[in-house]
């Protein structure tokens, strides 16, 4: 699969988190590799809070405008399935791989009244499943299992990840995605720790994607920060309009 090769390539996959078909444009225009969809984007478009608040047809219907709109790979961010069954989950995702989607983020937390992480070995077994599923389906889709220890600041979290990370990899992921880990010696252990491919997330300490190669990380995503940014920038753009009570500033 071309989708997995660039997740070994020698500068780690960079991708660009997008939300809707002028985003993926501009993804385009900047000669990203591919594109992965920000789950949390797309549920403010919506007006929901992220944590699969939307219905999966909902999101669904924005991955099917997406993929028709580029020739870049496409990953989508499942959250944690969009059930707790795992059957549902395998259908839920060929139903994307249906629409042209080569890769899929699964995380093993859910959010109820608050985030709360999945035990390791419960969740071992859900990626166990949907992998030898998909095989079955013979559906290849590239599984990156996101692992929240770091967002939710377990005990003793390097060493509760490296024990994640080897009963997910044990289980068929594909990939890694560790995000809110940012400290250089933490990275290096975690991708010590493994084979498969390392992704690290957007944080206002994250090092320097330069730093970020030396220490081996095999993919960076940008998550929903430029998403927030483009809104702060409009709120800032029309203010200026406002206070000007002219539309100069913006030609």
């Amino acid at each position: 699969m071309e989708f997995k090769k660039l997740h070994y390539q020698d500068k780690p996959l960079i991708i660009a988190n997008i939300w809707d078909v002028p985003s993926v444009k501009t993804a385009e225009q900047l000669n990203f590799q591919a594109v992965g969809t920000s789950s949390s984007a797309i549920a403010s478009l919506l007006g929901y809070n992220d944590g699969e608040e939307m219905e999966f047809s909902e999101m669904e219907y924005f991955i099917k405008r997406i993929s028709l709109n580029t020739k870049l790979p496409l990953s989508v961010d499942l959250e944690s399935g969009y059930s707790r069954n795992p059957n549902e989950i395998v259908n839920n995702i060929k139903r994307l791989a249906d629409l042209g989607v080569v890769g899929i983020n699964v995380e093993d937390s859910i959010i109820k009244e608050k985030r709360i992480i999945f035990t390791a070995e419960e969740f071992a077994k859900t990626i166990s499943y949907i992998k030898n599923t998909l095989e079955k389906r013979n559906i290849n889709i590239f599984l990156n299992i996101r692992t929240d220890t770091f967002l939710l600041q377990q005990k003793d979290v390097v060493k509760e990840t490296q024990k994640r990370i080897k009963l997910y990899q044990d289980s068929g992921a594909d990939g890694i995605f560790t995000p809110c880990i940012v400290n250089e010696n933490d990275i290096k252990a975690i991708v010590n720790s493994t084979n498969l491919p390392i992704n690290v997330m957007c944080m206002p300490k994250l090092p320097t994607f330069k730093v970020l190669e030396k220490l081996g990380v095999k993919r960076i995503s940008m998550g929903n920060f430029l998403f927030e940014t483009m809104y702060k920038q409009l709120k800032n753009a029309t203010e200026v309009i406002m206070n000007q009570e002219s539309f100069k500033s913006i030609f």
